[in-house]
């Protein structure tokens, strides 16, 4: 089941990576790592991974053996609205589902 951000703004390996990185802002994560809980390829990880760095989306933040590990860039004025979008998005929708469930307790009682 694709979250809310991945619904709201398309279902691309770009918004997955996004998705993914947002959720787990502040830690810090492999290429396979990102892939995977991703639910993209490698390949497609690769061909859109530079974009991502480029624009300064992510940032290298240490190298455990051979594999370098990546993090959210939090400080990027683009990822700071980009968060503040996916977090909007996830507000309101636990916004909406309690007061359903508030809806469906009064006439219960």
């Amino acid at each position: 089941m694709d979250s809310i951000f991945v619904e709201a703004l398309g279902n691309s390996p770009t918004i997955r990576v996004l998705d993914f990185l947002i959720e787990g802002r502040g830690l810090d994560y492999s290429l396979t790592d990102i892939a995977e809980n991703s639910n993209i390829g490698w390949t497609t990880l690769h061909r859109i991974w530079d974009s991502l760095l480029s624009a300064g989306f992510v940032i290298p933040t240490r190298e455990i053996g051979r594999a370098k590990l990546f993090k959210l860039n939090v400080q990027n004025k683009s990822v700071k609205l980009i968060i503040k979008v996916h977090d909007s998005l996830v507000k309101e929708t636990n916004e909406k589902y309690l007061n359903e469930q508030s809806e469906k307790a009064v006439v219960r009682s």
